[in-house]
């Protein structure tokens, strides 16, 4: 099974919540393992908020989802003024914030982020599964 989904989100907070439920929905479907769900589900968490928080003048949250039995790949775009991802620091040992990037790359595989100015951003990132644990489909 393959499911793919595209979204298009008012870049407000109460859309990170929307989109969160639907890839865990979706990760149920495919039968992905628990964790793996969890990884993907805080690093697509992270890669929003980072939109509704940073990205100046983008008008909303694009968000694609494609998941199978062994992977998924997430993008997450906006159309704000963009920003120089060489240019972010780790996170800070005595603060909350400035984690995002720094977990979505922890969390997941194959991270790859582009950002053109006053064009918007985007961040890539997938994960592959171990199939050993799986149901057999019908």
């Amino acid at each position: 099974m393959r499911i793919s989904v595209r979204l298009n989100l008012p870049r407000e907070a109460g859309s990170v919540p929307t989109v969160r439920r639907l890839l865990r929905c979706t990760l149920s479907l495919c039968h992905v393992p628990r964790q793996d769900g969890d990884d993907l589900e805080l690093a697509l968490t992270e890669a929003c908020a980072n939109v509704v928080e940073h990205a100046a003048g983008a008008d909303g949250i694009e968000v694609s989802l494609d998941v199978a039995a062994d992977r998924c790949a997430i993008d997450v775009s906006d159309n704000g003024a963009g920003f120089d991802a060489s240019a972010v620091a780790g996170p800070d040992r005595d603060s909350d914030r400035g984690r995002g990037l720094f977990l979505i790359r922890a969390l997941s595989d194959n991270v790859r982020m582009q950002s053109t100015p006053r064009r918007g951003s985007l961040i890539h990132f997938e994960k592959s599964f171990a199939l050993a644990a799986r149901p057999a489909s019908p």
